[in-house]
């Protein structure tokens, strides 16, 4: 398995105003990201609306973007589908597409029925299958389902589930899942407002939505960790918050997408039924980022 650590932008999907993607905005929007210092790419994560993606749609996003990630970077695929063969399905495709690795997102629509013997057949189920290593991926504000930290250490026994994002930003169960889980399990966090304290409790790194309007400031306050700067390191953190607050918990992807715009990247529209902000809404991320330092 190829060891990495570091930062990662779960990267969005460019729409065109009229909903098509936008191949040629991905591709630009990589080639300025394989510039940075950045660990690899999330492909097919929240932010890049897989929801509303055809299975045509994903399969290209895939390959368009395996065609543009060069070998020094990692490429991670989102494959998690509501039913266990789909999800075992695309994970074979992004494994000969190239995918370094597969990220499988919570079953959610039955939720009531999503515990923990559910899950964890579910998640051994795709590992045994998967040609590449799997990571899991915790994301309960989209999917209402919680994976627990007993079912997260018994899953990290599998020989080929290697790690997780958690994005639920609950640090007292993010410790958990450090404390019971083996030591070489891959725990990344995707909430951009504790990574600080997650790196602090152990994380790898962060897969944050920032990072892709702002890599260069998340490289700078990882950087600033693992040199042992702790005090610049909460500086950077506080300075970051209110711009990872608007992309994030104020703004969605549309805000998102704006904030990218914003600073030079192609973010184009969101997908209906997502909106883009109002004038309004474009001021106060404006003012976000110019709080932030990044513009």
């Amino acid at each position: 398995m190829r060891e990495f650590r570091g930062v990662i932008p779960p990267v969005i999907t460019p729409f065109t105003q009229t909903g098509e993607v936008s191949y040629k905005a991905l591709v630009a929007n990589l080639g300025r990201w394989n510039k940075t210092a950045l660990a690899g790419y999330l492909i097919l994560g929240s932010n890049s609306e897989f929801v509303y993606l055809s299975e045509e749609e994903k399969i290209r996003v895939l390959e368009v973007a395996r065609e543009h990630i060069p070998g020094d970077k990692v490429m991670i695929a989102g494959t998690g589908c509501e039913a266990t063969e789909a999800t075992i399905s695309l994970t074979r495709r992004a494994s000969a597409i190239g995918a370094d690795f597969v990220m499988v997102v919570t079953p959610a629509y039955y939720k009531p029925q999503m515990r923990p013997r559910i899950l964890i057949e579910h998640y051994r189920r795709v590992a045994d299958a998967s040609p590449i290593p799997v990571f899991l991926y915790n994301v309960p504000q989209f999917t209402g389902v919680v994976l627990d930290p007993p079912v997260v250490a018994h899953l990290a026994e599998h020989g080929n589930i290697v790690g997780m994002k958690d994005s639920a930003g609950n640090l007292t169960v993010f410790a958990s899942y450090v404390r019971q889980s083996p030591p070489e399990f891959l725990l990344f966090v995707g909430a951009g407002p504790v990574f600080l304290p997650a790196l602090s409790l152990g994380a790898g790194g962060g897969i944050l939505a920032l990072a892709n309007c702002a890599p260069e400031a998340c490289l700078a306050l990882y950087s600033l960790f693992q040199e042992g700067k702790l005090h610049e390191a909460r500086e950077q953190q506080l300075r970051l918050l209110p711009a990872i607050e608007a992309v994030t918990s104020r703004f969605g992807i549309g805000g998102l997408k704006v904030a990218m715009d914003m600073v030079g990247y192609e973010g184009g529209w969101p997908r209906r039924p997502l909106l883009p902000p109002t004038h309004e809404e474009r001021l106060e991320i404006r003012h976000a980022l110019v709080q932030a330092g990044l513009l």
